[in-house]
């Protein structure tokens, strides 16, 4: 009684068919992954600070924001602006400028001070970034490096632990899940910034985790069932690892639901990047790893497989 868990995603005999559906769920990411390509050249991300350089500035006012006396300020001190916008509270202004190399940081800094102080007096200037551009493009080569080493690092480990089957696999499917995530950038206007780096890379991370489960439960059964078919074997697996799946893919979506909802506009973009990862990456392993699987598996992986002959006694 005490050993018996007080919630189960699925019952411990489901037996869900997913296999059949393998061709509707590659053709659905197919579609979608093209899709994402196509929004990444046009119209395009939004890039962050980081990698289109410039200057970001946060203040806070002295009660809610009144944001047509700040424009107004700004542009009668030759402010130039990207954009302002509220974010957070209502007291909470967040101020873009483009990158200029000839244009003092902190003269720049001192100027928006002024402006805001006149358009609402007891306003203070909370944080303050610059990026040149020169040091944007190298961030911006850097984070794309950091997301392919990343993809060949996860190709060789996984190599490594199971079979070259298993593991070009993963990668296309990771690939699939990266290149969706770039849509949903691009879709929802987030700007892709070294915070969203991380947030791609924590994604595959999390959707590598996934897959390395079900596979793991595939080669056990391998071993145990030398004589079922591996389209049959891939639907027992999954429906074996089912429960723990949707149990942690569940708990880590409501761990980060609050951050997203709460976390202000430095935390709350990782934070949906996130959601949108585990939801795919979950989704991916069963109806994207293992259809990938079956298709470059199926005569290897049982090649050798013959029914067990019984010895006499």
């Amino acid at each position: 009684m005490l050993g018996r868990p007080l919630l189960r995603f699925v019952r411990k005999d489901t037996h869900i068919n997913f296999m059949r559906g393998r061709f509707v769920g590659l053709a659905t990411s197919a579609v979608l992954s093209l899709a994402s390509l196509i929004l990444f050249f046009h119209p395009g991300l939004t890039l962050g600070l980081d990698f289109r350089g410039g200057i970001i500035v946060e203040a806070k006012t002295n009660g809610p924001a009144d944001f047509g006396k700040i424009r107004a300020a700004l542009t009668a001190h030759d402010i130039k602006t990207e954009g302002v916008q509220a974010f957070g509270g209502p007291d909470d202004v967040l101020i873009r400028i483009g990158a200029n190399e000839g244009i003092n940081t902190n003269t720049v800094v001192d100027n928006v001070r002024h402006a805001i102080t006149e358009a609402q007096p007891g306003a203070t200037i909370i944080r303050a970034d610059a990026v040149g551009a020169s040091v944007s493009a190298e961030l911006l080569r850097n984070g794309l490096l950091a997301l392919g080493i990343s993809l060949l690092m996860i190709l060789a480990y996984i190599w490594f632990r199971f079979e070259w089957e298993f593991a070009l696999s993963a990668v296309i499917t990771l690939v699939l899940d990266l290149t969706k995530a770039v849509g949903f950038l691009v879709v929802t206007h987030f700007e892709f910034d070294l915070v969203m780096v991380a947030a791609l890379l924590t994604v595959l991370g999390y959707s590598t985790n996934d897959k390395v489960v079900v596979y793991d439960r595939v080669r056990e059964n391998l071993r145990r069932y030398r004589t079922m078919p591996l389209r049959e074997l891939l639907d027992l697996s999954i429906n074996e690892t089912l429960s723990r799946t949707l149990g942690t893919s569940s708990t880590v979506f409501l761990a980060a639901l609050p951050l997203a909802i709460f976390g202000g506009a430095s935390l709350s973009g990782f934070a949906w990047v996130m959601l949108f990862g585990i939801v795919v990456g979950t989704s991916s392993s069963i109806f994207i790893a293992a259809p990938l699987l079956l298709l470059l598996g199926e005569k290897r992986l049982r090649r050798d497989t013959r029914p067990a002959v019984k010895k006499e006694v």
